[in-house]
């Protein structure tokens, strides 16, 4: 697959990502709503992180030819979506919150504004 299918195709799932991820910032804990889009939120978390691993890294210095630092976002999706479950779980619901949070500031907002600076194809776009 090519570089712009694959980043199409993370542009799909990350957006309502990051829509989805702010309504459950903002709607009340533990009910119905939150854990039917909590579960589509994960399960679109882990999709887009995959994809971008198949995407190599058109800015700064890469590991094996591949891997930029923007990666680093999607191992910590990889690994945090898991582990926020399991702690929900597990009634652990302060893990849970911690690691939600972490990774909607650390993969969609910080990584979400990476993908603007220049060089990248959002900055391309919205900026010409």
């Amino acid at each position: 697959m090519s570089y712009n299918n694959l980043m199409y195709l993370h542009l799909v799932t990350v957006v309502p990502c990051f829509l989805i991820g702010t309504l459950l910032l903002l709607i009340k804990k533990g009910t119905k709503v939150h854990k039917d889009f909590g579960r589509v939120y994960m399960v679109l978390m882990l999709i887009t992180a995959s994809i971008t691993l198949f995407m190599p890294a058109v800015v700064g210095p890469r590991l094996f030819n591949h891997f930029g630092y923007i990666h680093s976002f999607s191992f910590l999706t990889i690994y945090t979506v898991p582990t926020a479950y399991w702690a929900i779980k597990k009634g652990d619901i302060k893990s849970h919150k911690r690691k939600m949070i972490l990774l909607y500031f650390g993969a969609i907002i910080i990584a979400g504004g990476f993908t603007f600076f220049p060089g990248r194809y959002l900055n391309e776009l919205f900026f010409g």
